[in-house]
């Protein structure tokens, strides 16, 4: 059982050359707890009590001996489905672990939201994670820098360190390769575990990476220490761990560990192994068993005798047996919460008007935001503001941003990698330590590579963990056309993320709604999308006059009535907010009386004054410029359809984007685009019905 370490970072790893005593007794009760509740599981499985299961078998040396070196209550763990040992070792109970394999009210990871496995506890510093592989890279990532802010701050006393476990399956994942290039480059005081069992679920290591190797692909890579280590070697795993932990805490930076270990089981209770494993490469992993190993060495070295080792065996089975006896009993989650906890319960701020005088200064969009940015950043130094090019002289490729680095500092506006996903990713992780991220996005048409970390972690993480951790980021992004911009710089993104439950949208279409609803954003309490129209950015008509009273906050799911009439309704928001007032104002000239009401924020949106202004037109025009199929447009009108069909004289319309790319050149654009002329012919032929 031998450990290496890159030839160059041997001098590094020397100075931390002082193990931590482990005591093995202890950590062979743990393992074989483990191991044994593995058992009992697939026994319940069988006998239908629970539906799946993922094994720890032969992984629990590493977890166990990286767990005690671990200073619990201070040190994250951010765990993959199989950390059942690690866990453990921590202080879960196996109680615990049973009340979640049941999914009962109790279970401590999620209250029965997520399947089995799916680890996270409050109480022992293990934020919840999700079925989603890798995404908890780039989560640990920003958790380690927020902890060395705030120990660098004495915020707090001790330097936490971050450990990140996962397979070795998962080191294909891109966003592997970004968290390891954000930690190195930053000193992030994180540790990469790697349990490498070699199969990820049926493909073998060598179709996954070069040469089937991990370590040695990264033992050059700038600012990363690197090990490999034998994972079923409790004692050598320990070593290793002390030290890259002391190395991590001292401010050197990351290490990545290779632990070499075996799955003795398939990859879940829905998987055969023997389909693609011949019998003698699963008895050869058998050879490796890392309990076995263990008790061979406790009576080898006279630490234990046989009948010890059996009377442990045997009270560890009566404990488990009588824990699943009482978790199976255990309550089941009430019906009534299975929507609770999608968004938080923290009410909306109570609505009022912005009291607006002769000293207000009157502002475009783009300085509304900068203005709300810096008077939150003053007001909460927790308030940090990161993405590409928003730093230094630049702030922003629309200049939003310009001034925050200047006025506080480089820690608390700074660039980041140009990764999209690092960018969600990395401010999830600091959003869990407490401190608040509004990040941008640069171009909404890039917002794709980050759609994992948003759509499966930050809109669930309230929810799947029953409200134990949120995750509040704010996320700016410039979207939309009408600027000549082509096809991957006019996309609207309102329609797909309005359909994923946890996460608030706002779209303001002047520059006072922008500057109040950034800051509800900012002192609200969940996620939010928010989406800046490029086109509006310095519009003259987009401007407001900005109140001086620096605590107005605009709520969300407050739409305005922007003009008033009797005829009909226009349903909109962003740009087309201007657009529908000024075919409003040709119309009323023709005897058309128009009202148009800006939604403002479409999750959620104001349905109660959207049906009474139905209930008062009896014909409603829904515009957005966003594409017609599928577009947001499509569920105010099926809403409208079935709340207010008895209001209406006329069927629902919708105009929108042509259901094609936005091309470039400006007479194209104008076709695909909603403009004045269709508008006007639109509210036409609803007045005409």
């Amino acid at each position: 059982m031998s450990l290496e370490v890159s030839k160059q970072k041997k001098s590094i790893f020397k100075k931390f050359d002082k193990p931590l005593e482990l005591n093995l007794l202890d950590s062979y009760k743990i393992m074989l707890a483990s191991r044994l509740l593995d058992e009992k599981m697939l026994i319940l499985l069988k006998q239908g009590k629970s539906y799946f299961h993922i094994g720890c078998m032969g992984h629990e040396a590493v977890q166990v001996a990286f767990a005690s070196a671990m200073n619990k209550k201070i040190d994250f763990l951010f765990p993959y489905y199989r950390d059942q040992a690690f866990c453990m070792a921590l202080g879960q109970s196996a109680y615990e672990c049973l009340l979640a394999f049941f999914g009962k009210a109790s279970d401590p990871h999620s209250a029965g939201r997520q399947m089995p496995m799916h680890y996270g506890n409050k109480n022992l510093n293990i934020p919840t994670s999700s079925s989603s592989t890798g995404t908890q890279f780039l989560q640990a990532v920003g958790n380690a820098l927020a902890c060395k802010r705030l120990f660098e701050t004495k915020k707090i006393p001790f330097m936490p360190v971050t450990i990140c476990s996962a397979g070795d399956g998962t080191t294909s994942q891109g966003e592997f390769y970004e968290a390891i290039s954000w930690a190195a480059k930053d000193k992030a005081p994180v540790i990469f575990l790697i349990q490498n069992n070699h199969y990820a679920i049926s493909v073998e290591i060598h179709s996954q990476r070069p040469g089937g190797l991990i370590a040695e692909n990264f033992m050059n890579f700038y600012g990363l220490n690197t090990v490999k280590l034998d994972g079923c070697d409790v004692e050598k795993s320990f070593d290793v761990a002390t030290k890259v932990m002391q190395m991590a805490r001292a401010g050197v930076g990351p290490s990545l560990v290779d632990g070499e270990v075996i799955r003795l089981l398939p990859h879940s209770s829905s998987d055969d192994h023997n389909k693609y494993r011949t019998k003698l490469s699963l008895d050869k992993d058998k050879l490796r068993d890392p309990i076995k190993k263990l008790e061979n060495y406790l009576l080898e070295n006279k630490l234990v005798t046989k009948k010890q080792l059996e009377s442990i065996y045997a009270s560890t089975k009566a404990d488990i047996d009588a824990v699943a006896e009482k978790a199976l009993i255990a309550d089941d989650p009430n019906p009534k919460d299975a929507t609770t906890y999608v968004c938080s319960t923290m009410p909306e701020p109570i609505f009022k008007e912005a009291v607006i005088d002769d000293s207000c200064q009157e502002l475009v969009i783009v300085d509304a935001i900068n203005k709300a940015l810096k008077e939150e950043m003053k007001k909460d130094e927790q308030v940090l503001v990161f993405g590409e090019d928003v730093a230094l002289g630049k702030g922003g490729v629309f200049t939003a941003t310009r001034g925050l680095s200047e006025d506080f500092g480089p820690d608390r506006c700074f660039n980041s990698p140009l990764a999209e996903a690092s960018i969600v990713g990395v401010a999830i992780g600091y959003a869990l330590r407490g401190f608040v991220p509004v990040v941008e996005i640069q171009f909404a048409d890039y917002i794709w590579t980050a759609m994992m970390q948003i759509r499966n972690e930050l809109c669930t993480i309230r929810y799947r963990s029953n409200n134990d951790f949120s995750s509040k980021v704010i996320i700016r992004v410039p979207v939309g056309g009408y600027i000549h911009g082509g096809l991957c710089h006019s996309q609207n993104i309102e329609a797909t993320f309005a359909h994923i439950p946890g996460i608030k949208i706002a779209i303001p279409s002047n520059a006072l709604d922008a500057y109040g609803l950034l800051k509800s954003a900012i002192n609200g309490d969940d996620p939010v999308l928010f989406l800046e129209h490029k086109g509006l950015y310095r519009q003259n008509f987009a401007k407001s006059k900005i109140p001086n009273n620096t605590n107005f906050l605009l709520p969300f799911g407050k739409a305005a009535i922007k003009a008033q009439g009797t005829d009909i309704c226009v349903i909109t928001y962003g740009i087309l907010v201007q657009r529908a007032l000024e075919a409003a104002a040709i119309l009323k000239d023709e005897g058309i009386s128009v009202m148009v009401i800006d939604l403002r924020t479409i999750v959620p949106y104001d349905k109660e004054l959207v049906f009474d202004a139905v209930k008062k037109t009896g014909k409603v025009l829904v515009l957005h410029e966003d594409m017609r199929f599928m577009g947001f447009g499509a569920e105010i009108a099926s809403e409208i359809a079935e709340h207010c069909f008895m209001f209406l004289d006329a069927p629902v319309v919708r105009l929108a984007a042509k259901d094609s790319p936005v091309p470039y050149s400006p007479v194209l654009e104008d076709v695909v685009l909603p403009n004045l002329q269709n508008i006007l012919e639109s509210l036409k032929n609803l007045a005409r019905f």
